[in-house]
């Protein structure tokens, strides 16, 4: 099924996207289908009928079946899930809301987003927390190193665990499972940035074992912009702290994390019909078909001289983000020649110190043309550079 272009056709219809660009970046952002841009606006439409009324009595009511229908999805309890607008607004709810001391560590990595790691950054200017990042072999050479670099690298002083289910960077997938069951039995909280594994491949909660996690919808759920969840194991919520202030009464419900004031509930309404699309699809199919479209292109540039791929072959290691080098060629530079030379929008990673790369996100809308058209872009650059 994943090389059945005919099927793919069908699919690739039900999005609204410009064809006079090729966006590989649908890791920072996906398009909605068409079907979940006509539920956004048309629950727009009724509540500029009479805002607070159906807001209140028609809107409202339904962000308790999105939640049991993302609850279903991700197979958790629906008191285990908030609704949230993105993975950043899950994850600093807890990097920020838990209780911690002056000399507590958190352990984390290099390649963690930027955002989370200044979270942690103002933590420790605050509270005086330490945080210790380290590096890792991109790709590993083995699912079993990245367990092994935690193992490494705790002390008595750790208290928070926090990497991510798949890299922003260059679409490395971790062992969730394996490095929750380690930090578990040594008291250690863990919290997993989710921001693009949820519905991007299958996995459900019980296989990460995970205390916290937090993902964005609008990037491979396909949902409307501004909309995630975030995931607590029942008798942690209590742990946290809400960042918005919430009452004692509260202290174990999931929802105080949703009290945020007036939220663009018509976002939220809408994810139900994201929901339904991908189900439709299903998450096994999708993922073998972004798993192909990475690989071909990945196969076609992997011998070219001076090109350096840091995304694994490894199925269970990657899914459908790649990343990429030059040799000579800056990423913010190669970012710039596919864009005005060659039309194609993809986004440049940098991890300081380390390496830097282009990192390249195909969706079920991107075609075998658009495939072969990138990575002969990538042979022609490299001519004539």
């Amino acid at each position: 099924m994943a090389q059945d272009e005919d099927y793919w056709f069908q699919i690739r219809h039900a999005y609204s996207i410009d064809r006079n660009h090729i966006n590989l970046n649908s890791g920072s952002v996906s398009p909605a289908p068409k079907v979940v841009q006509k539920a956004m606006n048309d629950y727009l439409t009724i509540r500029n009928m009479s805002p607070s009324l159906y807001i209140d009595e028609i809107i409202y009511p339904h962000k308790e079946n999105v939640r049991r229908r993302l609850a279903q999805m991700f197979g958790c309890d629906i008191e285990e899930l908030a609704i949230v607008r993105n993975t950043n607004e899950g994850m600093q709810t807890v990097q920020l809301g838990l209780d911690l001391q002056k000399g507590d560590e958190v352990l984390t990595t290099t390649q963690d987003y930027p955002n989370m790691l200044n979270a942690w950054e103002q933590r420790v200017r605050r509270d005086g927390i330490r945080l210790k990042k380290v590096p890792y072999k991109t790709p590993p050479d083995d699912m079993t190193d990245l367990v092994n670099l935690f193992k490494r690298n705790i002390s008595s002083k750790t208290k928070v665990i926090m990497f991510c289910h798949i890299t922003y960077t260059t679409g490395q997938i971790f062992p969730v499972k394996e490095i929750c069951e380690f930090a578990r039995k040594k008291g250690i909280t863990t919290i997993v940035d989710g921001a693009h594994a949820f519905a991007h491949f299958p996995f459900k909660v019980d296989d990460l074992g995970c205390d916290f996690y937090a993902t964005s919808l609008h990037k491979w759920l396909n949902a409307p912009i501004g909309s995630g969840f975030l995931y607590a194991r029942k008798n942690r919520i209590k742990d946290v702290w809400s960042l918005m202030a919430s009452t004692e009464a509260q202290k174990d419900n999931i929802r105080k994390f949703e009290v945020i004031g007036t939220a663009p509930i018509a976002n939220i309404a809408a994810i139900t019909e994201a929901v339904a699309f991908n189900k439709g699809i299903g998450i096994d199919r999708k993922a073998a078909r972004l798993r192909y479209l990475k690989n071909t292109w990945m196969n076609h540039v992997k011998e070219l001289d001076r090109v350096k791929i840091y995304t694994s072959f490894d199925a269970e290691q990657s899914c459908g983000i790649g990343a990429l080098k030059i040799d000579g060629i800056g990423a913010m530079d190669l970012t710039n020649i596919l864009k005005d030379r060659y039309k194609i929008h993809i986004r440049p990673r940098f991890v300081p110190g380390e390496f830097e790369c282009i990192r390249v996100t195909p969706n079920l809308f991107t075609t075998m043309d658009d495939i072969y058209y990138f990575s002969d872009a990538i042979q022609k650059i490299i001519a004539k550079s």
